[in-house]
């Protein structure tokens, strides 16, 4: 049996199909095409970003340290969310802090972090390190900083039992792990040239194998550049100043090789200890 109102009154229709009225009071609904779904989606996120530019462009420009941090918190709030995208700047920010307070305490000239979607965060010297122990304390000191601030954020989601905070823990670990790569540019590269620049072609070989096991344009771009830098130095390297710069000393390069491998322990067991199923 059918229903229908008219004017208030409900009348008992027939089931008979051949009685009902031919018509229909709605549109089917076609499913968009991929392509369409994707671009609407990437629309919005575009359409945000240009207005808060048009409003604030002039004043960030003046500040590119502000700008290239908010465009790259916008790229990852878009793919992960507000708590991903949000907690990934503080982590890379917190990393790269701990390069410029140590250029710094050794009186070099630094730029302010530059962010950069897809490939992270970067300082710029506009002076040398006098040698390569400086230059290893200077790597050094974002992954130190950088798996401290790590660290808290896990502490934090231990107390609040926060599986959001935990995993961006993972992510903090993972990122300073990755940065101790013994290659150039990333601070592996800087951090074990005090150590035994041999270790470079380690690193080169490494980054190799993971360019076949997980292939991705980055690690390649990364390998590309590693390959370039190592080989560069490995030609300059019987000039006197250059002999000269890598001269470290031996309790020097003890030190810096216990903080580099003890460091790189502590963050696989840090990646074990937030590591929490993808289910949220």
């Amino acid at each position: 049996m059918f229903f229908r109102r008219y004017d208030g009154f409900v009348s008992q229709l027939s089931p008979r199909p051949e009685l009902e009225p031919d018509f229909r009071d709605y549109e089917p609904i076609h499913p968009e095409p991929g392509w369409k779904s994707f671009a609407r989606k990437l629309w919005a996120p575009i359409v945000a970003i240009g207005a808060f530019l048009a409003k604030f462009g002039v004043v960030l420009l003046k500040f590119k340290f502000l700008f290239s941090m908010f465009v790259s918190a916008a790229v990852y709030v878009w793919i992960g969310g507000w708590w991903f995208g949000i907690g990934l700047v503080v982590l890379l920010f917190v990393h790269e802090m701990g390069h410029v307070i140590e250029a710094r305490h050794q009186g070099l000239p630094v730029s302010a972090p530059m962010f950069i979607p897809f490939l992270g965060a970067l300082i710029t010297l506009k002076q040398m390190p006098q040698d390569a122990w400086r230059e290893a304390r200077i790597g050094i000191a974002g992954p130190l900083l950088g798996s401290a601030g790590a660290a808290v954020i896990y502490l934090a989601g231990l107390a609040y039992d926060s599986q959001h905070l935990k995993a961006l823990a993972f992510l903090g670990f993972f990122i300073n792990l990755f940065n101790l790569l013994p290659v150039s540019p990333l601070d592996g590269g800087r951090i074990v040239a005090a150590i035994h620049p041999a270790l470079w072609l380690f690193g080169v070989l490494g980054l190799v194998a993971l360019v076949i096991l997980r292939p991705n344009p980055i690690l390649i771009l990364i390998l590309l550049v590693a390959a370039n830098e190592t080989w560069h130095r490995w030609k300059m390297r019987r000039l006197p100043e250059v002999q000269a710069y890598y001269k470290v000393e031996p309790h020097r390069r003890l030190l810096m090789g216990l903080l580099y491998f003890g460091l790189a322990a502590l963050l696989v067991l840090g990646m074990a200890a937030t590591h929490v199923p993808r289910d949220f």
